[in-house]
């Protein structure tokens, strides 16, 4: 028993010091900036996004959320998102 808590401390202890190195591993990621990115989406260059672009070539459940994150942000309804409506917000569909 007490070589299962001698482990268990050390499990703890090596946990508790990567932790924080994952951490900051996620953050030293650079933000994509939105303008880039929806630059390389407008594969027509015609200034806006439309549904088809933004879905891409994802299939499946991330096909279906990029979808939604479309329906919420095209405010217009007009089927197209500009790049104003792209940035508002700034959170992905979950």
């Amino acid at each position: 028993m007490r070589k299962f808590f001698s482990y268990l401390t050390v499990a703890a202890l090596v946990l508790g010091v990567a932790a924080p190195a994952f951490a900051a591993d996620k953050a030293d990621k650079p933000k994509v900036d939105p303008a880039e990115a929806f630059k390389k989406m407008d594969k027509d260059s015609d200034g806006s996004l439309t549904e088809a672009e933004v879905v891409g070539k994802k299939t499946g459940e991330m096909a279906d959320k990029a979808k939604a994150m479309f329906a919420k942000k095209d405010k217009d309804k007009d089927g197209k998102l500009s790049l104003e409506e792209f940035k508002a917000g700034g959170k992905k569909a979950k």
